[in-house]
């Protein structure tokens, strides 16, 4: 009853405030008071795509209600039958590829593939060079577990410093390297090894601001250029990177992907997905393991990379909002968190500089100023009015 009741209050405070103007509903916690937020989660205005109706909702609560009146038996059985095809055509080669990282989402990818629907799967990793002793041992751990063949590809490590430097000034963050190659190398397998069917995890709509469940995104060879990468090839091979040394990073084109017959599906569109659950679930079932992640009160998401603080923190610079702002969001939505609780959170762990961050000045030469200078010079729109 405590969750429904917050839910109620929740949906009640949205129709008394829609008709009142931002300057005198303005709630005194918000992290930036100059900002736009959702009323009834912690996002702000300057989340990429973020919409707002006209009761002051953003796009991803909208999407969260989606989520909870989907028929999600209807659409597991759709699954079962798009796998069922998938092993029919395979013959004795391997029915999908799971790309894995270790992480909580590709582990519990697993699982289903091999316990629940019984697939051949061909595990599937890039590198990102940046795996910390309990991401590797996750990684490890779920492939002995799940008993499956594995392929990784590990880029040099003086080519993942100098795209990390580069990184910085094309797309605003440390991770291109990572964003790109998780798509293209698992794209490049399956087609050198003749597998129609990727597997991934969470829905691009489970944040609700780049998608919804009513308008999938179309997975095509432009699908990770769109929705992660965000920088071509073209863009990244200057200076000291050359083209030639960027091939696992290029993706297949639409000809390609064609002649392949490769669909990519994520399970989350199939079933209802709930990252608490998940871990839970995976703690319990193969002993996978948590950890201190930088930037977030919570130790489960990309605990893989001890990176993943940079790449909040930079977030934060750019637009206002990390990865605890994820998180509380998703918690507020559930019921979990009031949304004052979460702003709270929020103000604790989003602008807290990461240990991470002296790794990367380590690998780049940077200086923290011209990074810090640098992230802010990309700021758009209301973000501009940030500090």
């Amino acid at each position: 009853m405590g969750v429904l009741r917050q839910m109620v209050a929740a949906e009640n405070r949205c129709v008394d405030l829609a008709p009142q103007s931002r300057k005198t509903v303005k709630m005194s916690n918000e992290p930036f008071p100059q900002l736009k937020y959702c009323v009834r989660c912690c996002l702000p205005e300057t989340v990429e795509g973020i919409t707002f109706d006209e009761r002051g909702l953003c796009n991803g609560c909208n999407s969260s209600e989606q989520k909870m009146r989907i028929n999600w038996e209807e659409r597991e059985r759709t699954l079962r039958e798009k796998l069922e095809y998938y092993k029919s055509i395979a013959g004795d080669g391997y029915h999908c590829i799971v790309p894995i990282s270790g992480g909580k989402d590709s582990c519990y990818q697993l699982y289903m593939m091999t316990r629940v629907y019984g697939m051949r799967v061909l595990a599937v990793t890039f590198s990102h060079s940046w795996f910390g002793e309990t991401g590797r041992w996750n990684l490890e751990n779920a492939l002995e577990k799940f008993d499956i063949d594995h392929i990784m590809f590990t880029p040099k490590r003086s080519l993942v410093n100098r795209l990390a430097k580069r990184s910085l000034y094309t797309i605003g963050d440390s991770c291109w390297h990572c964003h790109a190659g998780v798509g293209a190398f698992s794209l490049q397998v399956a087609i050198r090894f003749g597998i129609k069917l990727l597997v991934w995890g969470e829905s691009a709509a489970e944040n609700g601001t780049k998608a919804d469940y009513a308008k999938p995104i179309l997975f095509d060879e432009q699908y990770f250029q769109r929705i992660s990468a965000k920088a071509s090839i073209e863009e990244m091979a200057v200076d000291d990177i050359t083209p030639e040394e960027l091939w696992m990073f290029r993706f297949p084109t639409s000809k390609d992907m064609q002649a392949a017959g490769i669909e990519g599906i994520h399970l989350g569109n199939y079933v209802f997905w709930d990252d608490e659950r998940c871990v839970e679930f995976l703690k319990r079932e193969i002993g996978w393991r948590e950890d201190n992640v930088e930037g977030t009160y919570k130790g489960y998401k990309s605990v893989e990379c001890r990176m993943a603080g940079m790449h909040d923190y930079l977030k934060y610079l750019k637009r206002g909002f990390g990865r605890a702002t994820d998180h509380a969001t998703r918690d507020v939505r559930a019921g979990i968190l009031t949304r004052e609780e979460g702003f709270e959170l929020v103000k604790r762990y989003d602008s807290k500089r990461p240990d991470c961050m002296d790794y990367y000045l380590g690998i780049t030469g940077l200086e923290e100023e011209e990074v810090e200078r640098t992230i802010k010079a990309l700021r758009k729109g209301r973000a501009c009015e940030l500090d």
